[in-house]
Order: structure tokens, then sequence, then C-alpha cells
């Protein structure tokens, strides 16, 4: 079990602590607003009612010894960059940051921030994707360009062979795995002859456009 603390409970902190604890991990949840800590205390270890933007309040109520923080304070970018300075100065291992703008996440990052987060962004991107390509249905970026992604077969791939497919070749996109969800059995770096199931689910690599334009349709 792993020790979690969420700063801000708004609809993003409030989901995230839930999500954390229903996990069987330890959450303390903290906020300055009774109302929203009321409303996260059977979904978290203990509540704190307090300011976060205080590094005297961080130290002690032992902040600086969780595995990770999650920081939203929604629109008061200067007290997210303020927490996440002193979560660094703690040696927090991972600060993640809910960032209001491209800027702001700049900012967070060259402070110390180990993760920024655009809920909004990266929703639109996620649902702009699964209207563009149906077939794809989990998508983790890597880096700008590169990303890995699971998808369902489109029609055309099944009964087809991987080096029939060739999307290596055809489309610069590498297989690294296949998940029969039917058996569960989870083949890694497949053979090239291995013949594709429609009950498969294939695991790639390769830039986000590449990906899209392989299962299209």
């Amino acid at each position: 079990m792993k020790r979690f603390c969420v700063i801000g409970l708004g609809n993003f902190g409030y989901h995230v602590a839930r999500a954390l604890y229903e996990s069987g991990h330890e959450v303390i949840a903290v906020d300055l607003n009774r109302e929203k800590i009321k409303r996260i205390q059977e979904f978290s270890s203990y509540t704190i009612i307090g300011d976060a933007g205080s590094k005297e309040f961080l130290v002690g109520q032992g902040i600086g010894e969780m595995d990770a923080v999650v920081v939203s304070t929604g629109d008061r970018s200067h007290l997210s960059t303020l927490i996440t300075l002193y979560l660094k100065e703690l040696a927090v291992p991972r600060i993640l940051v809910k960032a209001v703008s491209e800027d702001h996440g700049r900012i967070l990052e060259k402070i110390g921030a180990t993760e920024v987060i655009f809920p909004e962004k990266d929703m639109a991107i996620k649902v702009a994707r699964g209207l563009s390509s149906p077939n794809i249905l989990e998508f983790l970026p890597l880096s700008d360009d590169l990303s890995i992604s699971e998808a369902a077969p489109p029609a055309r791939f099944v009964g087809k062979s991987l080096v029939e497919i060739d999307l290596r070749r055809k489309y610069n996109v590498t297989i690294l795995g296949i998940k029969d969800v039917l058996t569960g059995h989870f083949h890694t770096l497949p053979k090239a002859t291995h013949v594709i199931k429609d009950s498969d689910i294939l695991v790639l690599v390769g830039k986000a456009r590449d990906i899209d334009i392989a299962f299209r349709g």
C-alpha cells in the first residue's frame, strides 16, 4: 500500500483522491474548505483542514513522507506553484500538479513538478482520438510525438498474420504485445506468424498520427 496526499479537493482532486483510496492506498486529503473536506471524508484515510501554502504546515503534517503528492488548487496558479516548490524542497519523490496554462506548466516543471497535468487538454485529445479512431482503446503519450496505445484490430486485420499486415514497414508502428481477451494470455513481442483474432488487443508503440492512420476504418 502506497501513501498519497491530494492537496485541493475540487472536482479533479476529489476524484483522484477517491480513486486512489478505492484502489486500497492510504490517502490524505487536504483543503481549506470544510464542505470539500466533508465530501471526501468517507473516501480518504484521513482529512486535514489547513493551508498547504505554508511550508511549516506541510512539514508538520508529514507530507514530505508521502510516496506522491497531487496538487490541484484550481485557478490559483500562484498557490500551486508555491506548494510545488515546498514539496520539492521536502524531497517528495513524485509531485503531480494540475496546470492552468502552458506557461504555468513550464514553470511547474522548472521548479520541481515531476508530472504536469492538463485535464481538459488531455480529455479533449482522448475524445478527439476516440472519434477519429474508435479502434484505439487506450493512449499513453511518451513524448510529443511518440505514444503507446492499446487497440482492437480493425476487421481488415482479422485472420491475417503480423507479417501480412506489416505495420512496421507500412506505418512505422511496432507491436509490443498482443493480449487475447478471451483467455487472458499475453504474448510479448509476438512472432511474425501470429494470426490476429477479433479477440486480440494489440499493444503498439509509434507516432500517434501513424497509429491513427493504421487503425482507422
